[in-house]
């Protein structure tokens, strides 16, 4: 799959664009030159129809992806498989390793919030305490970016967040002065702001003197004040 696939991501690239994308991204890895759109259309090219005996080859076949990257957006595809129709059902806390994996050497925003942002979500739904009590533990890890994974597993809750989780995962990083996290906290009130505006701007008033401005400022973005 990974020489197929690179095979396929060298015939997309517009290799005029890979500096620019690299140097957007401050990546030491570099780029093709393959943009959002034609990605993921060799994605669905390549990964329609693909299924797995089990979760551990799933696992596998993602990994073998991540890990012989040479190009960026040979990441981007791994995470794309990530999310295919055939592994639906291995969206479990025994895939929790392989994203903390990805999330630890990924080591920067485009990757964790991909991951975050769009596979945490069903994990939480599903195993309930259990993922809970991993994303209080990450909430304290001295890896940032796994600080970072707590505090935005919930952007898809909507009104199932749970608000107890919420907090205590943002409250160790309240006296962080790391940008990522900062960021994080202020993205995560404001995606639920959608949900209870009234209960964020309860909230970033409680804390007004442990958040930060940047947090405060995100927090509220989308909402009025007054």
């Amino acid at each position: 799959m990974a020489v197929t696939l690179r095979a396929a991501l060298v015939e997309a690239a517009d290799p005029s664009r890979a500096p620019g994308m690299q140097a957007y991204m401050k990546s030491a890895m570099p780029y093709l030159g393959v943009s959002a759109v034609p990605l993921r259309k060799v994605c669905r090219n390549l990964f329609a129809g693909l299924s797995w005996a089990d979760s551990d080859a799933w696992q596998a076949e993602v990994l073998a992806i991540w890990r012989g990257a040479e190009f960026r957006e040979e990441r981007y595809a791994a995470i794309e498989l990530t999310g295919v129709r055939g592994a639906r059902a291995f969206q479990r806390l025994d895939a929790l390793g392989m994203y903390e994996e990805m999330i630890v050497s990924g080591a920067w925003w485009d990757y964790v919030d991909a991951i975050v942002g769009q596979r945490f979500w069903p994990i939480l739904k599903t195993e309930g305490e259990p993922m809970k009590q991993t994303m209080l533990a990450w909430s304290t890890d001295d890896n940032m970016w796994k600080r970072r994974s707590a505090i935005l597993c919930q952007l898809k809750g909507k009104q199932e967040t749970d608000l107890d989780l919420l907090y205590a995962c943002i409250e160790p990083s309240l006296d962080s002065k790391a940008f990522f996290l900062r960021k994080a906290i202020g993205w995560a009130l404001r995606q639920y702001a959608w949900t209870d505006p009234a209960e964020v701007r309860r909230y970033v008033a409680e804390k007004a003197d442990s958040l930060s401005g940047l947090s405060q400022r995100e927090a509220l973005k989308n909402i009025a004040v007054n």
